[in-house]
């Protein structure tokens, strides 16, 4: 079993509050985050960022193992990911994230690519984390 930590620390309420992330491994340290690097893109990060982020590395991973487990050691995977923040009621809800998939696979044909792809997607560690709508698009490159 293995547990990874993560903090908030936030200042003052609401639209003016300011927040920043820390993480166990310290890749963030008080980065800032709040409502205006969340909802008007000034610098800092955000939940959904991260999200995406944590989202495209996870699936690239687990496809990266489900490809070796079908023998194949080269080839090269590049995964972009878009999070959907939409207004539900009174508040918001990750709606969607969005996988965009270019790899690189020599030795394996479309149509098995695809099947392995799209178990990745299901069953890596982040995606069974969402109650989100996911979605993969992917091209396969020879």
């Amino acid at each position: 079993m293995i547990t990874r930590t993560a903090s908030a620390r936030y200042e003052g309420f609401g639209k003016e509050g300011k927040g920043h992330v820390s993480t166990q491994s310290g890749v963030l340290a008080d980065q800032p985050y709040g409502f205006h690097t969340r909802f008007e893109n000034e610098p800092g990060t955000n939940p959904e960022e991260l999200i995406a982020a944590a989202h495209a590395a996870c699936f690239t991973m687990a496809l990266s193992f489900a490809l070796a487990r079908e023998g194949l050691t080269v080839g090269t995977l590049e995964t972009s990911a878009r999070v959907t923040l939409d207004k539900e009621g009174d508040g918001f809800k990750v709606s969607h994230s969005d996988l965009s998939l270019v790899a690189t696979v020599p030795g394996i044909d479309a149509e098995r690519f695809a099947a392995v792809a799209a178990d990745a997607k299901a069953n890596c560690p982040i995606s069974k984390l969402l109650n989100a709508e996911i979605s993969l698009e992917h091209q396969l490159r020879s």
